[in-house]
């Protein structure tokens, strides 16, 4: 009869919108309502999903992926921001975001030091509002030095615990309904990494996380990013494991923009909040064994240390022995020499008897045969496919998932695939693959040149029952980032951590 009304409602997510219609309708004893909510999606972000068995170039025919179900995340991730396709024209007209619900700020530590997935998902819910509304000089309003300081403390001592190489398998929960989700580099891109949080579903009884290390350096928010990532290690500590990047180091650091964001952010406090966090990385495990089929780390493959004791010298009774490692011979390395190696060092070692921890970090693939040192970056190894074969068959394993190389690192590699879609395929080999995953999209988020490159992030999934096969999933960046200014020299700092001032490192 013409009585109708509408009302627009509230979204609960950034691609939906809801429409209420209230229409009256005849009745014998006079009129009742009828209430009708209809939800329309917008598909605005297709994330694409392949199987190993489909190559980088179909991810443009493939339809949009089934999001993740329902879970406590969609509430808090209700008004992110969504990653919108960039182009290399011109880039596409921002989609507002609705209003963000406020964040209970300043953030307190619980009174009896048990983290929730509230209290973990306000911490995330504070970072990306504060990062939106509030100066970098204000974070302390936000995370006091007093609550930091609490969770740096209990998620170092979780991961100073654990051994160089963490084993998840039957032991740990792996089981027959288990994903496990293998992230590579972010490099303080927080918007990015709450987005694929949310694409990936939260961490969970049957979702393992394993982050394969560069959690700061380069972008404006390394010190949210790696809290929150922390944040969710002290609170799920058998389904979250952080592995150390080659950017969790002192010299990088403080050559990329880290040290200069913690100290922009927390004035007074930085050098105490710098020092905490450096001691933290010290922590942090080397690599990773999944399901007893796949091997992860941020560099690659390491070394056998071969060492010939030095003689006492006569009548030197009291003098200490010096092992020479034998560095002209190079061979692969074992598990037990992995799990032997000292971590704890703020700057892996490039020489002596240490090098082991520098291997898993720095190393690259390359598509020459044979093993070698890594002359373009001054520390770690170039190893080819007969390397990839012989160590996935020494430690009768399927597949090695490695990152540490975006898009500006691989554009100079003779003979590599490029990171336009977040990873790729490196070395096809009898016994399995070697794989390069990085998880930071249009990365860097600072760069020297007009032309981006636009890359993609990616992270890869591997599921039951062998968890050797990987299906990879690429997004976009999430669009607009908030205004800030680079913490580091970024036009001087383009080449992705070649020619290292090995100076600067031993000190």
């Amino acid at each position: 009869e013409g009585l109708v009304e509408t009302a627009s409602l509230p979204p609960r997510d950034s691609d939906k919108v809801c429409v209420l219609f209230i229409l009256p309708r005849p009745h014998l004893m006079g009129f009742h309502w009828v209430v009708v909510v209809v939800v329309v999606t917008k598909i605005t972000h297709p994330v694409e999903m392949l199987s190993e068995s489909e190559p980088p170039a179909a991810a443009a025919n493939l339809p949009s992926a089934t999001p993740p179900p329902p879970s406590s995340d969609e509430d808090f991730f209700s008004s992110v921001s969504v990653a919108s396709t960039s182009s290399t024209s011109s880039p596409s007209t921002p989609i507002p975001s609705p209003p963000q619900p406020h964040p209970e700020i300043p953030i307190s530590w619980p009174e009896d030091g048990t983290l929730t997935l509230a209290w973990v998902t306000n911490l995330m819910l504070a970072f990306d509002w504060s990062s939106k509304n509030l100066a970098p000089t204000e974070l302390p309003s936000v995370l006091p030095v007093a609550v930091f300081d609490r969770l740096i403390l209990t998620g170092s001592k979780i991961l100073h615990k654990e051994p160089n190489c963490v084993h998840i398998d039957s032991g740990s929960g792996l089981g027959k309904d288990s994903r496990v989700v293998v992230v590579g580099d972010v490099h303080g891109q927080l918007h990015d990494v709450l987005f694929l949080l949310r694409d990936a579903g939260f961490p969970s009884d049957d979702r393992f996380f394993v982050f394969n290390g560069d959690y700061v350096d380069r972008g404006a928010w390394g010190l949210e990013t790696f809290l929150i990532l922390l944040a969710w290690k002290v609170f799920m500590p058998n389904r979250v494991f952080l592995l150390r990047g080659n950017h969790e180091s002192k010299y990088c650091t403080s050559v990329y923009g880290f040290e200069k964001e913690v100290l922009a952010k927390y004035a007074d406090s930085g050098k105490h909040v710098y020092r905490k966090c450096l001691g933290c990385f010290e922590g942090l495990p080397l690599a990773s064994i999944i399901g007893d089929n796949v091997y992860t780390a941020h560099g690659g493959i390491f070394r056998s240390i071969a060492v010939t004791p030095a003689k006492r010298a006569k009548g030197k009774k009291n003098r200490k022995i010096v092992s020479n490692p034998d560095v002209t011979a190079l061979s692969l390395g074992s598990m037990e020499e992995l799990l032997k190696a000292r971590r704890s060092v703020l700057d892996p070692p490039w020489e002596g008897t240490n090098l082991i921890p520098g291997d898993v970090l720095w190393s690259d693939p390359s598509m020459k045969p044979g093993l070698s040192p890594n002359k373009e970056r001054g520390i770690g190894l170039l190893w080819g496919p007969d390397c990839t074969e012989d160590f996935l068959k020494k430690l009768n394993l399927k597949l090695i998932i490695r990152s540490h190389e975006g898009p500006d690192a691989r554009e100079k590699r003779e003979g590599m695939e490029g990171m336009d879609q977040g990873y790729t395929i490196d070395h096809v080999v009898q016994s399995g693959k070697l794989i390069t995953v990085f998880s930071a999209p249009d990365y860097p988020q600072f760069q020297a040149t007009k032309d981006r490159y636009r890359n993609k992030g990616a992270y890869i999934i591997l599921e039951p029952p062998n968890f050797d096969i990987p299906v990879y999933r690429s997004f976009e960046a999430v669009t607009p980032r908030p205004k800030v200014n680079p913490y580091y020299d970024f036009e001087d700092c383009i080449d992705s951590d070649e020619e290292l001032d090995l100076a600067s490192m031993a000190t």
